[in-house]
């Protein structure tokens, strides 16, 4: 016990004084029943016997008597606002199933007859409306009194929300922070993926009626936008739509989470995204934090050995998501039902929607042109249906767009967006008496050039609808490319040897986790330079001669490899890459880089099933074809065009143990093993990238 510690019983205090060994000793005090406090012969300082009279007081069963001093906060504090440019809401809007969902609404002081701006997050309603213009987002510290501060940087076109005067709605879905109910991950429909009568679409319906009803200061219209994962949620919205919703902005939408987004890119798992689901689900309120063990993560997973079993180390099976994850790893009905691309396609097309990409989105970047794809034939009228293409890393539209990792585009592109596309796109639908607006149903800003490109569909050369022709750039001997396919006399094939021991790493080392801010820049990795790749022993690399003219590709290259492997299961990753010359006059660091236009990953057991995996036939040439992500750029003269082939992508990708086995995610370290891969190209046997390239205006 400490010092001055003691106890009491009915007729002495047992004071016991705990200092040195050698003084240590128990020492009983009377406390009289009486009004005065009798002490021992030894001497007791005159904390000791303050503490025994007190002791006296309350085994007399007397009360001790203080003065009032009462609190000096008040009951209930009512904060005046009077002079704030807004006027900010705090409600629980109920669902249908009586679940009631946390919802801001900040409304510009004296708004009559103004539009509302809709999102649905995640990522906490109040904290995306409680911006500290000092501090960034941070709900401790000072606010502000002024709207154009307390909404984040991340709420999506915050200029263009308060000059044009819109209501702005920010709302917890189900499941998160201060919303009731039970969270999914990205909640699929009512149907065979979820049994409830409640999902996104009828969620964002009953949150619609409600607002309509109840902000008398809006007219009546309504618009949702929203990036990431707040960009899936527009989509939702589009299926059995609200009569007032009268627009939808999806930016870099999750759409399919297998073919090409956040979970899988064609059978591969991206498993630094492990972390956002043990975030996502640990807590309603993301408080339940995943933990660093490497400063490199390519460490942290190559000691793991397999996503498996690192998921289990660090309790991830706890998390419904994740289970799901690792019972459906490839493209079967889980993945197909939830595609945003196949439901909207079976959906009638009812309101207008922008759906926006970035070129570079290292997140998201199969989903928009997918849904455009899917949405588009309909839009027979053509004023439903816009797409935005931009230079831009995931999200990167609403904040400054001058540059991306080494690029310059020698303009604000995320400005020029809100600006001139955006803006006006709202206020065409939303505003009351708004004059029409002339919008481009496709905006494609052209890198290499850097200039933005008013055209009439996508894929489209130029405004006139310049024909896009697929043009095979085939490999050849000594690892040339050529639109001039191969002789007689070229050689079959080049091969490296691919050790998962050793995998080809996605960019230099070391490996930062997935993050934002400062310190961190993932998202720039798709526009790292890509030299130190080339130079590996277990990467090949395919150029053509230097350019004497431009060449602009407009639409998605396709891979056509015939590789063969002497393992029986093996990754193909395939880079487009646009080689600058030797020295670039005013970007000195541009100077031999090397830019990734379009890349992407296939797991080779899907080669005949996305369902279905099969174990590949050992030392067999067969043929690999799969689309990569949208371009739109130019190779100007004096450049040159590479293609880059590896069999990992280490560790943004988990690895293939190369070794057939049923579930990649369990594989054991025997399972992993070198296998020799070889890509021909002779004359029976030919690879190549099939480009879509522009004719000439």
């Amino acid at each position: 016990m400490g010092a001055g510690a003691g106890y009491l019983n009915s007729s002495s205090f047992i004071l016991v004084s705990e200092r040195t060994p050698r003084y240590t000793r128990a020492r009983e005090v009377s406390l009289s029943m009486a009004s005065e406090c009798r002490f021992g012969s030894s001497s007791f300082t005159l904390a000791v016997a303050v503490l025994a009279c007190a002791l006296s007081t309350l085994c007399s069963g007397q009360a001790p008597q203080y003065p009032d001093f009462p609190s000096e906060a008040p009951q209930n504090f009512q904060a005046k606002t009077d002079s704030f440019d807004y006027v900010r809401r705090e409600v629980m809007i109920p669902m249908r199933d009586g679940v009631k969902l946390f919802t801001v609404i900040v409304i510009p002081r004296g708004a009559k007859n103004a539009p509302i701006l809709l999102t649905r997050t995640p990522y906490s309603a109040h904290e995306l409306t409680s911006h500290d213009p000092r501090g960034g987002q941070n709900t401790d510290s000072q606010p502000s009194s002024h709207l154009a501060s307390i909404l984040w940087g991340y709420d999506n076109a915050t200029e263009v929300i308060v000059e044009d005067g819109y209501i702005r709605v920010v709302q917890d879905i189900r499941g998160k922070y201060g919303s009731e109910g039970d969270y999914v991950m990205t909640r699929p429909l009512h149907g065979p993926q979820n049994p409830t009568p409640v999902d996104h679409s009828t969620d964002t319906y009953d949150t619609i009626d409600w607002l309509v009803k109840n902000v008398p200061e809006s007219n009546g219209r309504v618009g949702i936008l929203g990036i990431s994962y707040d960009g899936f949620l527009p989509l939702m919205a589009l299926v059995n739509p609200h009569p007032a919703l009268k627009v939808a902005v999806p930016m870099n939408s999750m759409v399919d989470g297998w073919m090409g987004d956040d979970w899988f890119h064609n059978g591969a798992f991206r498993q630094q995204n492990m972390p956002y689901i043990y975030d996502q689900e640990g807590s309603r309120s993301n408080d339940v934090k995943w933990w660093s063990s490497h400063y490199d993560d390519y460490d942290m997973f190559m000691q793991a050995g397999s996503a498996g079993n690192l998921g289990r180390m660090r309790g991830l099976e706890q998390m419904g998501f994740w289970r799901k994850i690792l019972e459906h790893p490839s493209y079967d009905a889980f993945w197909r039902d939830q595609a945003m691309d196949k439901i909207l396609a079976e959906q009638p097309l009812k309101v207008p929607v922008m759906l926006v990409h970035s070129l570079w989105d290292q997140e998201d970047i199969y989903g928009p042109i997918a849904v455009y794809k899917a949405i588009k034939p309909k839009d027979t009228s053509n004023d439903k249906v816009f797409l935005v293409m931009g230079p831009w890393h995931h999200g990167q539209e609403i904040g400054d767009g001058s540059t991306l990792g080494a690029l310059r585009f020698n303009s604000d592109t995320g400005l020029y967006f809100r600006q001139n596309i955006l803006r006006p796109f709202l206020s065409r639908y939303l505003k009351d008496n708004s004059q029409t607006q002339d919008i481009a149903a496709v905006n494609a800003f052209e890198t290499g050039t850097n200039e933005w490109r008013r055209l009439p569909s996508w894929p489209a050369g130029c405004a006139n609808n310049c024909p896009v022709t697929p043009k095979p750039l085939y490999f050849r001997t000594d690892q040339k490319m050529s639109f001039e396919s191969p002789h007689a006399s070229d050689t079959a094939w080049d091969e490296y040897i691919s050790d998962p021991a050793k995998p080809v790493p996605f960019r230099a080392r070391p490996i930062q986790p997935v993050g934002y801010g400062i310190g961190y820049s993932w998202a720039d990795w798709l526009v790292d330079d890509q030299r130190e790749a080339s130079g590996r022993p277990d990467v090949v690399a395919f150029s053509s001669d230097v350019l004497k003219e431009p060449l602009k590709i407009s639409g998605q290259p396709v891979a056509n490899l015939i590789a063969s492997t002497t393992g029986s299961d093996s990754d193909w990753v395939v880079k487009v890459i646009d080689v600058y010359p030797d020295e670039v006059a005013g970007q000195a660091w541009m100077g031999g880089y090397q830019l990734m236009v379009s890349a992407d990953i296939f797991r080779g057991r899907y080669r005949e099933s996305l369902e279905t995996p099969k174990a590949i036939a050992t030392g067999k040439p067969l043929l690999y074809k799969f689309a990569l992500p949208t371009a739109n750029h130019v190779f100007l003269p004096g450049h040159r065009i590479m293609v880059q082939i590896q069999s990992s992508w280490f560790p943004l990708y988990d690895r293939n143990p190369q070794t057939f086995i049923p579930n990649i995610f369990w594989a054991k370290a025997g399972d992993y093993k070198k296998a020799t891969q070889r890509i021909y190209h002779s004359p029976e046997q030919s690879s190549f990238i099939e480009l879509p390239v522009v004719a000439a205006p």
